[in-house]
């Protein structure tokens, strides 16, 4: 008996507002739409229950952090249960006082956490300022075991990482998923907008490629202001997408638009793929030794 190697995987690319509980019944929504076109694993984005607070550094804003467990975790893990799916979720997590993380949060079809992974690479930018709100990960690059398979989940930044994708691959990953929250300055003109999103998506395409394994990208989509007025406020990109082992788009969703949809992906593409580029034969891991130095002198 052959197993069943297609998998519709549902991604929520959704608008974020003030209102806490407006952002999380439109996931829920989005949730509901996808098992509704068959979805069996669904991907959230980064955030989802929130705007994007880190535009600027305001210790008001730990205030929207939660444990996990907590409210927004029981939620969710509410939401697979009723509709027996496993779901990918991204929460701002207080973990003790002065250490929150940003945290991928995996439940299986039963409702329970299967999986959790910690952002392990921060950003510190102009309009991201992560590195004043999150603790940098310290629970590896280790894959969830669901009943859909195994889920190399990552957060946005990490997905400028080769070696957080080698890791989660080499760990058995069958898919890379990185729910993501980025987008352009009110000030990028068109020219650098087009480089930025082809950075994005080549990098995470060629994931796809070098570890012969679907990568599944969830962003966010429309407008949000600094609170504070010191920049015009960021406009999310969208654009989520879901890639092959061989970096072939199977899905694009627009930049603007609102998009709760499913794309099937056959898993048994990737050891096709393997078979004919086996770049884990050919890696020569007697000769990396120094990757782990930061800068080779």
């Amino acid at each position: 008996m052959e197993l069943e190697t297609k998998l519709k995987v549902g991604i929520v690319q959704q608008k974020n507002v003030e209102d806490k509980a407006t952002n999380i019944a439109k996931s829920l929504e989005g949730i509901k739409s996808c098992v509704a076109q068959g979805a069996e694993l669904v991907v959230l984005q980064e955030l989802h229950t929130g705007i994007y607070f880190c535009q600027a550094e305001d210790t008001c804003m730990f205030d929207l952090a939660e444990p996990i467990p907590g409210p927004s975790s029981d939620i969710f893990a509410n939401a697979a249960k009723e509709h027996g799916i496993v779901l990918v979720t991204s929460l701002f997590e207080k973990r003790a006082p002065g250490i929150y993380h940003n945290t991928a949060v995996i439940f299986e079809k039963d409702g329970s956490i299967v999986g959790k992974y910690r952002k392990m690479h921060i950003p510190d930018d102009p309009a991201y300022y992560e590195k004043f709100y999150f603790t940098p990960g310290d629970l590896g690059f280790k894959p969830a075991h669901t009943s859909v398979g195994k889920l190399g989940v990552l957060v946005c930044w990490d997905q400028w990482y080769p070696e957080g994708a080698r890791l989660m691959a080499l760990a058995g990953a069958e898919m890379l998923i990185y729910p993501t929250a980025i987008g352009w300055e009110s000030t990028d003109e068109q020219a650098e907008k087009d480089r930025q999103f082809g950075a994005w998506q080549i990098s995470q395409r060629g994931h796809a490629v070098a570890n012969g394994l679907p990568v599944i990208a969830v962003n966010r989509t429309g407008y949000e202001k600094d609170w504070t007025s010191v920049t015009g406020g960021i406009q999310f990109w969208g654009q989520s997408f879901v890639a092959g082992p061989q970096g072939e788009l199977l899905f694009q969703a627009p930049i603007e638009e609102e998009t709760f949809t499913v794309i099937e992906i056959d898993k048994q593409r990737t050891e096709d793929v393997r078979r004919i580029w086996p770049f884990f034969r050919d890696r020569r891991i007697d000769a990396y030794g120094d990757l782990v130095r930061r800068y080779i002198d």
